[in-house]
């Protein structure tokens, strides 16, 4: 199960955004909801990014873990058919 990036729950609260005049009377004219792409934008970036942080975080463990594999073998390099 994934877990959410935010609260959906979580209540809506106004903030001041800066943009381009031309791509804001574009997304009035095509209907398109700023503040919803924003959000779903914003949880793509987010995402991404903690993902990019794990893996930095993470990535001695992942060292570590692919020299012992490349050191020993897995543990069912004798049992594999292929």
């Amino acid at each position: 199960m994934e877990v959410p990036i935010f609260d959906p729950a979580a209540p809506k609260r106004p903030v001041n955004v800066c943009i381009n005049s031309d791509l804001a009377a574009q997304a009035k004219a095509l209907k398109i909801n700023i503040s919803q792409e924003i959000e779903s934008h914003l949880t793509d970036v987010i995402a991404k990014r903690r993902c990019r942080a794990w893996q930095e975080e993470n990535q001695p463990a992942t060292d570590a873990y692919n020299r012992c594999i490349e050191r020993d073998g897995l543990f069912s390099d004798g049992e594999r058919l292929f």
